[in-house]
């Protein structure tokens, strides 16, 4: 039956037999006139197809309005887009308390508990965010001008050269004293040897220098909308936003360089930014992780212990004893000459295919097998990701002509053929390049539930399956393949304890140089990534608990012989991404409760 809809943001698209169910209306406080009407706005003059399930079609256009909205307010510091993000999120919440869960099959049910599992976590992410701003509120007083100049924009409002002007010239002034008043009080707290207080700590400036960057290119953005193509606006605004764009810089290099402690032009500092125990929690709750960050770092250090134990005996079976680390150098000297890194690759990649299909783990379809592609990666980003990265593309680290000796020595020895040959599989199959594979053709409304405890913890789970059938062939094979499963309980311990505050950057890096034996460059570019703000708090923590949920699941299904190994693995990637507690539910069979809280200890009592 053809239907000609209208409704409401956010809408419900019903399935077969579900009827629509009012929406409540975005809330409309501060919105420009253009975004309120009481009408209600045609969805298309498509037929609606009414065989998509109810959630996806809810998620789907949930995913769209999204977007908009945020295209929309996109001006850095907004108040007025926080406002409108959490009416959107609690409206759409207002609606899955609608939704007749007793009427939803399994799928359905669990993209009900996605659906709001996400929502509640954008809704404690606005909370995060406007607490974060608070802590910068200090060293960012203009940032509101800045904010209404391009909120005005977006709006359509007609420009005003005379008053924007006066504006800028006003902003000009309080920016450059600004400075001079945070330059005296900086200078008092040398003499009074106080603590510094909390706008003044350097994760909280380098955030403030960051937003300081993103203002000025708003402002930026905002000028050259009307210069030139309003004279007016030019002869009046010209020269004023130049002095603001000139004070907005010397300001973000003032709070660098004098109360981060970061030198201009300095490219390697390592700063990070730690969100505290309560965010990591709320982070937890979100990934559906029943444990406490501390519990997490116990479990780490339970798997490190397990890793060392192993890498002993394959140290003493090369004749070095207890002395894993000389092995470790043994491993790492066993590298190809340069160029010939693509062929290693390509052979490592081709023998990972034959060694899964020959024993039928999971099903890799022929075009997935002949479709990735290599790019080599450029000396600069190898600064933040010393070895190689994968998916459809896989980047290949290795040493370029322009290196320094050092640094070439360096990247050689850490991408050696053994390195090499216990990632590779993490990267393409069966890691990264078949679950994206799989995932753009499979259940693609759950991209929206996307976890690197579902992502990378699959790729991690195969190192680990891998080594369980014999996979590696040698010692120097295992020592391998132990280097990054030490190296995965590490980042554990050390990108927890640096949110919790508990470890510096300085601190992180000496605990991979020793307990996993990295290159002190490697160790640098490794905590770079985990702290830059690049990755999500528990990114790095994700690999190895990811892998440690896959590898429970697979005891209970598959050891237990209630599915085979391709069963289980083909049916994993075909239902997308998704926190592991919701794959559990789904293999299982379990409908989760309307009030599902994760409750699963994947590793056991602690």
């Amino acid at each position: 039956m053809k239907n000609s809809l209208r409704i409401v943001v956010p809408f419900w698209l019903a399935a077969a037999g579900v009827g629509l169910i009012a929406a409540s209306p975005l809330i409309a406080q501060n919105l420009p006139e253009r975004l309120r009407s009481d009408d209600r706005p045609e969805v298309s003059d498509r037929e609606l197809d009414s065989s998509i399930p109810l959630l996806r079609a809810m998620i789907e256009r949930y995913e769209a309005d999204l977007g908009s909205l945020r295209r929309f307010d996109d001006a850095p510091l907004s108040d007025r887009r926080l406002e409108r993000e959490r009416a959107f999120y609690e409206s759409w919440l207002q609606n899955t308390d609608e939704i007749e869960v007793g009427a939803l099959d399994l799928e359905g049910r669990i993209d009900l508990t996605l659906f709001r599992n996400h929502l509640h976590h954008e809704l404690r992410a606005v909370v995060h965010e406007r607490r974060r701003r608070e802590e910068m509120n200090p060293l960012l007083p203009f940032a509101q001008a800045i904010v209404a100049f391009h909120e005005a924009q977006r709006d359509l409002a007609p420009a005003d050269p005379p008053a924007a002007a006066a504006t800028l010239t006003t902003l000009e002034r309080s920016v450059t004293e600004l400075q001079q008043s945070l330059a005296r009080e900086i200078e008092s707290l040398k003499e009074q040897s106080n603590t510094r207080p909390v706008h003044l700590k350097p994760t909280v400036a380098n955030r403030a220098a960051r937003a300081v960057d993103d203002l000025q290119r708003s402002l930026r953005d905002w000028f050259t909308f009307y210069n030139q193509y309003d004279p007016l606006f030019t002869w009046w605004a010209s020269e004023p936003w130049k002095k603001v764009d000139q004070a907005l810089a010397n300001y973000a290099r003032f709070l660098r360089e004098k109360v981060v402690g970061i030198n201009a032009g300095d490219v390697n500092a390592i700063i990070g930014d730690p969100i505290g125990r309560e965010a990591l929690i709320d982070l937890l709750q979100h990934e559906m992780i029943a444990y406490t960050p501390e519990e997490l770092v116990e479990i780490a250090n339970h798997e490190y212990a397990w890793c060392l134990r192993e890498m002993l005996k394959a140290s003493d079976e090369l004749g070095f004893g207890e002395d894993w680390k000389a092995a470790l150098e043994h491993v790492k000297n066993d590298h190809v000459a340069p160029g010939n890194q693509p062929q290693l690759i390509a052979d490592l990649a081709r023998e990972a295919i034959d060694f899964i299909e020959d024993r039928d783990l999971i099903t890799i379809p022929e075009l997935c097998k002949s479709s990735w592609r290599m790019e080599m990666m450029s000396p600069a980003r190898q600064k933040v990701s010393p070895f190689f990265l994968g998916g459809e593309t896989i980047l290949i680290a290795f040493p370029t002509a322009d290196m320094s000796h050092e640094e070439k020595i360096m990247a050689l020895r850490s991408n050696n053929i053994h390195f090499a040959r216990a990632t590779v599989q993490h990267e393409l199959i069966p890691g990264h390049h078949l679950q994206g594979f799989l995932m753009d053709r499979y259940r693609t409304h759950r991209a929206l539930f996307n976890t690197p405890f579902w992502l990378e913890g699959w790729a991690l789970y195969w190192e680990m399956r891998l080594w369980d059938l014999g996979f590696p062939q040698s010692p120097e094979n295992r020592i391998g393949m132990l280097f990054w499963r030490m190296h995965r309980c590490a980042r554990i311990i050390f990108s927890l304890s640096f949110h919790l505050e508990e470890m510096t950057p300085a601190d992180a890096i000496e605990y991979l140089v020793q307990n996993v034996g990295h290159e002190r460059s490697t160790a640098e570019a490794e905590v770079r990534r985990s702290v830059s703000g690049d990755y999500g708090p528990l990114y790095q923590a994700a690999y190895m608990l990811g892998g440690l949920q896959f590898r429970a699941l697979h005891e209970d299904l598959v050891t237990s012989g209630r599915m085979t190994e391709r069963e289980f693995h083909d049916t994993i990637l075909q239902n997308n991404s998704m926190p592991v507690e919701m794959v559990r539910a789904l293999l299982m069979n379990s409908l989760p409760p309307p009030d599902f809280k994760a409750i699963w200890r994947f590793y056991g009592d602690l």
